[in-house]
């Protein structure tokens, strides 16, 4: 499960949207709540009459109703809606912030740089090279930093001159110089030539519509 945008829960209890359900899941959405992520990805859920701790992965909830009853409680209903919603991370997941643009998305717990959406290129998307023009093929997006990732001669890419004016927190992108392939009966064929790694923003995406209309081999 991925979210791409989301508004962080607040210390305020607020309620959901009201779609009509009833019993506890319509008590779920109706009722003020405030929902936080903690660090061993649980949730804490703060109710008008107490506090509560909700861990989705083992369906568990620290109140009565799930405790005593072994009920599907409106706390675990509350905290799945607003995981799904994108309200607040799911397991496994912390608040981020996109390397490029700063925009808050979802991103692994633990180290690492990241892309949204708009700035991720995918595995095999054509891209230009801001500096010289030239078209790439993605061949990987990794989580590690321009200025983390060293070349074969123990130099950090953010390092290059061509790679200056580009955030050295940036995640490093490797993609191979589309004029270097073998293009034939319509395939472009890659494998065998040298990946490069660049600074995310310093390859620029295509739009759909103008990109090369090429079956990728290699990648």
């Amino acid at each position: 499960m991925t979210h791409s945008v989301h508004t962080s829960a607040s210390a305020a209890r607020h309620t959901l949207p009201d779609d009509g359900l009833t019993g506890r899941a319509g008590r779920a959405r109706r009722e003020p709540m405030a929902v936080r992520a903690l660090r061993d990805d649980t949730y804490l859920v703060d109710t008008e009459h107490d506090s509560y701790i909700v861990d989705l992965d083992a369906r568990s909830c620290s109140c009565p109703d799930r405790t005593i009853r072994n009920a599907r409680c409106k706390h675990l209903r509350r905290v799945a809606m607003e995981v799904n919603e994108g309200l607040v991370p799911p397991p496994g997941k912390r608040d981020g912030a996109c390397a490029v643009c700063g925009e808050p998305i979802f991103v692994p717990v633990g180290k690492g740089s990241y892309l949204c959406p708009v700035h991720r290129p995918a595995r095999g998307e054509f891209v230009r090279d801001r500096e010289s023009g030239s078209l790439l093929l993605v061949t990987d997006v990794t989580s590690e930093r321009s200025d983390e990732r060293e070349t074969d001669d123990g130099r950090p890419i953010a390092e290059y001159d061509s790679n200056r004016d580009y955030g050295d927190h940036e995640p490093v992108v490797e993609a191979v110089y589309v004029g270097r392939a073998r293009a034939a009966d319509g395939h472009l064929d890659v494998s065998g030539l040298r990946r490069y790694s660049f600074p995310a923003s310093r390859l620029k995406r295509i739009p759909d519509d103008i990109a090369p209309n090429l079956a990728v081999v290699g990648v």
